[in-house]
């Protein structure tokens, strides 16, 4: 019996639903990142049951680049169980994530990771600037993000960027739920880890209803579970220099 293959350091985690075409360059620009900022790092790569060329894309990656693994749900499960499923998959003792449709620009994860490498947070989220969305946009996802900080205190300005850094024992704290993704800084900070932000370049994908009604309805309910008094506490995250 082969001896069992050794933990990476690093763990990127990008789910994809019908993004053939973005991912050829997307996963050439990150994986070259990592190549140099991260070198012991795995990724894997989440096809949502995506009904294009998406698992030919990955595959192909996957073939060119051994450290890349592939997830595969079916049907398709939306972002947020996409997300928990790669999540749990990971090995890494620092995760990265991005979105699968290239409005995150990978080059800034270095800046992200230097925070948590440094133990200056658990969690580094990314805080898009300069976002060229109508006005109407921009105004319902300030109105949104504002809404989610203050009921759930959590500090974020931006909790739609998936360009996020962190330890793995916060996965440990997470919970299926609808737009999980969105509040994975929420139950972080309820949960006791160190949040922070950093600004990075960004541009949303989302429908209108995704930027106001649902997040609405949803940090509603998060409220209410985080109130309680069964509300997930952080695993002891061991302190050694690495």
């Amino acid at each position: 019996m082969s001896p069992p293959t050794p933990s990476p350091r690093y763990s990127l985690v990008v789910p994809f639903f019908n993004e053939a075409g973005n991912i050829p360059p997307l996963l050439a620009e990150t994986l070259a990142v990592l190549r140099t900022h991260a070198p012991d790092f795995e990724a894997v790569l989440v096809d949502d049951g995506s009904t294009d060329a998406t698992a030919r894309e990955l595959a192909a990656v996957a073939a060119a680049e051994p450290r890349c693994r592939l997830l595969s749900l079916a049907p398709n499960r939306g972002q947020a169980a996409a997300l928990f499923a790669g999540l749990s998959a990971a090995r890494g003792a620092i995760v990265l994530t991005l979105d699968g449709d290239g409005q995150n620009d990978p080059a800034d994860f270095p800046a992200l990771l230097t925070l948590v490498e440094h133990r200056q947070a658990d969690l580094v989220c990314g805080w898009r600037t300069n976002r060229r969305d109508s006005w109407l946009r921009r105004l319902l996802s300030r109105t949104a993000n504002a809404f989610r900080r203050r009921l759930l205190r959590d500090g974020v300005h931006d909790a739609g960027c998936q360009l996020r850094v962190f330890r793995r024992e916060l996965v440990g704290v997470l919970f299926p739920a609808r737009m999980m993704q969105t509040f994975l800084p929420a139950i972080a900070a309820a949960a006791g880890f160190r949040v922070r932000e950093l600004r990075v370049y960004g541009r949303a994908h989302y429908g209108l209803s995704n930027l106001w009604l649902h997040p609405a309805i949803d940090t509603l309910r998060l409220w209410r579970r985080l109130r309680k008094p069964t509300a997930p506490t952080p695993p002891r995250i061991d302190t050694a220099s690495h």
